[in-house]
This record gives structure tokens, sequence and C-alpha cells, in this order.
């Protein structure tokens, strides 16, 4: 087990005279993934995220590694050949959590059937070996029979295609892990507040430690700033008459009860009023539906659903299945923004802005990438780093990520357990109950999370708050707000004694998390 303990990992910062060869700013999947790239190759690699690892937008997403249907039909097939390849390299490093899912498109019209058949067998092809299976069509009894709560009228059949499906959050947790293990130093809740620099040349950072406040100068040969959507705040930092990089864009999801739609199979919806795919897919015994494509001018680590957003999604969803979702019937909304590289001209809104990554270096030599989607993230870690060599003239090592296994890795894991998400450390989990029976109860009557998930939230995950075990840990927040909010008394307590904390501490952390999950609730 890598070291997970948080005044350890500080104390590889106690000397200000070490240099670092690559400083990496932002834990989302892209700051991970750029991190573990680099600890594998053997560098000296700093992580810092202001936050929880992948608080923003890594935590959510819709839940799909995929090579990107849509972009297929906007003709940018590279994109689409490089997502599929990187698709087929997730579900061998991290089979715990990368499944293969079935999605299931509907045929309203006659002539559609054959249309995305052929569009998505060409898209088979450009897996080759790593295919996840053919698609085909399928007859209109079958498709209902396997999407059970579709609207029949005027649906003349089928086509099903195969794309993967996984867990954001407990990817990035694992990728945390995994860094640790490369022995990179990963830390949340430490905020970098500037940058470092030597006759116009970037030498290093400065970083507080949201905890107790502690300002560190840290040294580094490299930095880069892969903060998502805040990346024009560390590139005008740098340059400060800098023209903004990104263009944020909004999108949300819904989660309701599984019985909307109870079947295995995902329901794919490829053109909604604005132009774009929704899905409908069954995730953790609950139905998950989105997304939008917004754009919005505010950044923010908990963006809000807009109500606009909230009736496109409802109305879009009640028009294929025969019990549409009400207000009422949500569980939990929640919301991510992409960090879209800014519209090129011709882009008639953000769903025409390309998914590609983009890299930026600086006069001073600040590395910025932006752009991209999880499924990539490796990739984008690859370059990135291939970058940072160049930049910083370091001693040039070779990518070994294509075959590393991350964290937990373990091949034919039992979904039917809800503890398949922890992988190969599964069973050391479940060995904590011998030093606290307790710790085998459920923390809730109607989820199957236990208490002993917080406490190894805490040892083994890096987590701090109740809201990083509630979000990010288990992932109950998003499935079910209501039932969040009961079980963070119980959360809270059990965290106070790992992390040796008082009972003023839990109750500002029950309250401060209530308030965070009343705007996951309509």
């Amino acid at each position: 087990m890598p070291i997970t303990q948080r005044p350890t990992l500080i104390e590889s910062l106690s000397n200000p005279d070490k240099i670092w060869d690559i400083i990496i700013v932002g834990g989302g999947a892209t700051g991970l993934g750029t991190a573990l790239d680099a600890a594998s190759r053997g560098y000296q690699t700093l992580l810092l995220e202001q936050a929880d690892f992948a608080k923003g937008t890594s935590s959510r997403s819709t839940k799909l590694i995929h090579g990107g249907v849509r972009y297929l039909a906007h003709g940018d097939i590279g994109l689409v050949r490089e997502a599929l390849y990187e698709r087929g390299l997730l579900l061998k490093n991290a089979a715990h959590l990368v499944k293969n899912k079935s999605f299931i498109i509907p045929n309203y019209k006659w002539w559609s059937g054959a249309y995305y058949t052929i569009g998505l067998t060409f898209y088979d092809l450009l897996a080759g070996k790593l295919s996840f299976g053919r698609s085909k069509y399928i007859p209109k009894k079958e498709t209902i029979s396997r999407l059970p709560g579709i609207n029949q009228q005027g649906l003349y059949a089928g086509v099903v295609y195969h794309d993967g499906q996984f867990d954001d959050a407990r990817l990035a947790i694992n990728l945390a892990q995994t860094c640790l293990e490369q022995g990179a130093t990963a830390l949340n809740y430490f905020k970098v507040t500037g940058l470092v620099k030597e006759t116009g040349k970037i030498a290093g950072i400065s970083a507080t430690d949201l905890e107790t406040g502690l300002v560190y100068q840290i040294k580094g040969q490299a930095v880069i700033n892969a903060t998502g959507v805040f990346v024009d705040e560390l590139m005008q930092q740098d340059e400060p008459h800098k023209k903004k990089l990104v263009a944020p864009s909004q999108g949300i999801h819904i989660v309701v009860d599984r019985s909307f739609m109870s079947g295995d199979d995902a329901l794919v919806i490829p053109e909604t009023d604005d132009g774009r795919v929704l899905f409908a897919l069954p995730w953790h015994g609950k139905l998950l539906i989105g997304t939008t494509d917004t754009p919005i001018d505010a950044r923010s680590l908990e963006p809000r659903a807009l109500e606009q957003e909230i009736g496109f999604v409802i109305r879009n969803i009640g028009r294929y299945i025969t019990r549409a979702p009400r207000r009422e019937d949500v569980l939990s909304v929640f919301a991510g923004l992409r960090p879209l590289a800014a519209p090129q001209q011709g882009a008639k809104g953000t769903k025409d802005i390309s998914r590609r990554h983009k890299l930026i270096v600086s006069a001073s030599g600040l590395i910025t990438i932006t752009g991209g989607k999880w499924t990539t993230y490796r990739r984008m870690a690859q370059d990135t780093v291939d970058k940072a060599i160049e930049a910083a003239r370091l001693d040039p090592r070779k990518c070994v990520s294509t075959t590393l296994p991350i964290h937990g890795n373990i091949e034919n894991a039992d979904n039917a357990d809800h503890l398949y998400i922890y992988g190969s450390d599964r069973d050391a989990l479940l060995d904590l109950i011998n030093e606290n029976p307790a710790w085998a109860e459920k923390l809730h009557p109607d989820f199957d999370y236990l208490k002993v998930e917080v406490v190894w939230g805490v040892r083994r995950e890096l987590a701090r708050s109740i809201e990083d075990v509630l979000a990010r840990r288990v992932r109950v927040l998003f499935l079910d707000a209501t039932a969040a909010m009961k079980m963070a008394p119980s959360v809270a307590r059990l965290m106070a004694v790992e992390l040796n904390k008082d009972k003023n501490w839990e109750i500002s952390q029950v309250a401060a998390f209530n308030e965070l999950a009343k705007g996951y609730l309509l």
C-alpha cells in the first residue's frame, strides 16, 4: 500500500531547496493522468489540488468511456480512432471500473435502422482489435423487451452498439493512489497561489495548505497548468493580458429510480432539440439521464443546473419513455463544466467545439493543457509530459502508461457486489471490520454502503471531509441527495475518530454538507 497519510506526504515539501522535475497544478482527470505519466517515467513529481481530487468536472461526467459516436457524425475520425484506442486500454488497465456496456438507439424512422447500423459498423471497425463488440440491427420486439418502458408508438426497430461505462470519481481516486505508488506526491486541499519566476522563467510555485494555512515555496523545473475550467486564472497570473483560452460549457444530469427504465441496456436518443445526443443509462442502481451543452461564463467548483436545462432533459427523455419523470421524481441533479477550447470561427455553439486537447507553452515556460475528455486522459497526459520534457529540457524518458495497471485493477469483478468498485482492495477493506465489527453496518437502510467504507476512504483514499466520502468515495450525493444528507451525521462521527477531530468539527461538517446537498435537489 502507498503512503496515504497527509502529514507524511507533506513532509516531502519541507525542504525548500528541493527542485521537483515536474509540478502539476490541478487534480482532475488530466492532472492526475499527467502526474502518473511523469512519476511512472521516474521523474520527481508533485501534484497539488485546491479542493478534493475530481471535485470539479471530472466527477460530473456522463460516466462514459467512449469513442464518441457524435464526433464520428461530425467527421472527426482521428479523434474517434484515438478515443477508441484509449477506451480499449482502459478496459485492460482499470478493469474493475470500466465495463463493456450495450447501448440501444430506437428507430422511429423507416430508414434510420440502416443509417445507424452502417455508421456504427464503421465505428466498430475504427476500434480494430480493441473493439467492444459488433453493432447490430434488432427488430421492434427485441427493442421493446430490452428497453422496458420505451415509447412504442411509431417504433420500427433498434440498433445496438457497445461502448464503455465507468465511475469517474472512483477512477480519479485510483489514479491518485497509483501516482503515490509510482513515487509521486499528490495532495488535495493545497491551493497554488502564485508562480515563482527567476529571470522571467517559471522556477516554481507558492502554495498554501488549506487545512493549516501554512505557505510553501516550491521549486520545479516544469510547471503544468491542468486546472480545467480555471486554466485562464493561472495563465493570466503568468501573462496578465493573455486572451482567455477556455469557453466553459455546462452539462447537467438528473438521476431517477431505475423503475423508469429497468433494463440493463442504455438508451441513446441520437438527436435532441439542440442536436445533441441524450443518454439514459443504469448506474449504481439508479437511472442517469443527460446531458446538456450550455455556454456559461461563470466558473465554479459547484455549478448549478439551470431551470432551462432541467426542463430540457425531462422534456426530451419524456418523448421516448412511456412514464416520463417529473421534477418530484428526481433524486439528484448535478452539473459539470467542460473546459472546451474557445470556439473557432463558424462554430454554431459549444456542441460544435472540438473535444481535442490543446497544449500551450508560454514565454516563461508555463505549460497549459486544456480540452479533451475522460476517455483520452492518458494520451493527454503523455503529450503533456512529452511537452514538459522538451520545454524544461528534462532527461528524456519513454512513456510507460499504455500497459500500466491502475490501482485496484482486477478482471471479472462481481458487479452484483457494490464493493466491486474497490477492485483488488475489496478484501483488505473488509478485513478492517475485524478491527471494529460495528463497521459492517450499513450507512443507510436503502443502500449497501458500509461504515467501513468511510474508514477506508480516510485511511487509504485521502478523504478529508464528509463531502469527499459521500460525493466521490461512495457516490451517494450523486445518486440520492436526500439519502446522503441522512448519512452525513454517521459519516462525520466515523471521520472525526479517524482524523482526531472534535464534536464542533462534526457539527460544522454536517451543516456544510447539508447546505451543499440542497443544491443537488430540485
